[in-house]
């Protein structure tokens, strides 16, 4: 039941709080479907209560006295939303990563799927809960395998290398945890002011129960971008329950730190901002119609976004892609655009639906990584994972990224 919750957090389903057992209740019946039956479905089983059935359906209303939702009208005047051309497999770093875990004898497994571009000409690769060691020559993974919470890897060119904490015989998370019973899953990063700074979420488990744990808020850890040594671990703003650190985007003056506010079945983007490239500057929050230094001010800008996403430019364009989140275990891969980084978003378009989901499969997260353009091409990755916690031994390619060519006319 240890994987079945961390898998169900993945997917953003599981928040803290009052209704973290109830959302729980209604996911595991409306999974019986999922898993059982081998097929996605949007509605609960015959078993459950109307509310229920309305709950996994569709979105729960809007807390009362929650800010309303941004309207998505009048955003044409910057030109015409991009039309889908293609997406297919990108070749060349779905085999590199593939061979890497299989022969590097060190990440061989990993979700989030950030990157970084650092000075040099090298990649960062972030990653959430990673499987390390080695890969059998079967495709299978040692059962004895260490998974450690967040980890990086190093891409210069063709060459790939893991950094972790602990030793190699007993490795650690890179960023470690802060407390016994709390851990960090990692948000987007980027280089700013001279250092890596990457914005980690804090769970904490608060109770004896198997879903006594949850979101309790984020911070900002700074690295070397040489060394990769931890420089110093920043409090964000919190109170609001926001989760900050699903993209992290430069533009003109200021860098734009985008979160969202998980209610389990329903998620919100908000948006934060500071001046220049230091993340560990004054934060103000995007209001609906200017900026607060209040963070409690903090609108919902855009519904259907997964806990990770990007936002980025396009052309003339702002776009945001984002796995939808309007029903759980949802295949598809959608666009919004706007003419600004704050929205409205509009020309909701689908790029791709991920064919791995079936079973014991799930796909989650999918975000674009726009320093690897090339060609007028983006690379869209998502995570896959499995409800069935032996799957990621018997098969360890399952828990990897996914490496995604979206091409416009």
């Amino acid at each position: 039941m240890r994987a079945f919750q961390r898998v169900l957090a993945k997917r953003g389903l599981v928040t803290s709080g009052k209704g973290t057992a109830n959302t729980a209740r209604k996911l595991l019946s409306a999974l019986v479907i999922v898993v059982c039956g081998g097929a996605l479905a949007g509605v609960a089983p015959a078993s459950a209560n109307e509310s229920d059935r309305r709950a996994i359906g569709k979105f729960k209303p809007a807390a009362a006295g929650a800010a309303p939702l941004q309207t998505t009208s009048g955003a044409a005047e910057c030109g015409p939303t991009p039309v889908l051309k293609s997406a297919t497999v990108e070749p060349g770093l779905t085999g590199a990563f593939a061979n890497y875990a299989n022969t590097g004898g060190a990440w061989t497994g990993g979700d989030s799927t950030y990157s970084v571009k650092l000075p040099g000409g090298r990649v960062l690769w972030l990653f959430s809960d990673t499987f390390l060691g080695e890969v059998n020559p079967d495709g299978t993974r040692p059962t004895g395998s260490p998974i450690v919470n967040n980890t990086f890897v190093e891409q210069w060119g063709s060459r790939f290398r893991t950094i972790h904490g602990g030793t190699p015989a007993d490795p650690a998370a890179v960023m470690p945890p802060p407390a016994e019973s709390a851990w960090y899953w990692l948000g987007a990063g980027h280089y700013g002011a001279g250092t890596l700074q990457i914005v980690f979420q804090r769970y904490d488990r608060f109770g004896p129960g198997q879903w006594d744990w949850g979101f309790t808020g984020s911070v900002l850890a700074r690295f070397s971008p040489w060394t990769y040594r931890l420089i110093d671990v920043t409090p964000l703003p919190s109170a609001a329950k926001v989760a900050w650190g699903s993209w992290i985007r430069e533009a003109g003056p200021h860098t734009y730190i985008y979160g969202v506010e998980d209610l389990g079945l329903a998620k919100y983007m908000h948006v934060a901002r500071v001046a220049g490239k230091d993340l560990k500057g004054p934060w103000e929050f995007y209001t609906g119609t200017g900026w607060s230094a209040d963070q409690h001010a903090s609108t919902r800008v855009q519904a259907n976004v997964a806990n990770e996403y990007s936002v980025t430019r396009y052309k003339n364009k702002w776009m945001l892609v984002t796995q939808d989140t309007s029903f759980p275990f949802s295949t598809e891969v959608v666009a919004y655009f706007s003419c600004t980084p704050t929205g409205p978003w509009t020309g909701r378009t689908t790029l791709f639906h991920t064919p791995e989901t079936g079973g014991n499969i799930f796909t989650y997260n999918a975000h674009e990584h726009p320093e690897l353009r090339r060609d007028g091409a983006l690379i869209v990755t998502y995570n896959v994972n499995s409800f069935a916690w032996e799957d990621h031994f018997s098969d360890a390619s399952i828990y990897r990224p996914r490496f995604m060519e979206v091409r416009f006319e």
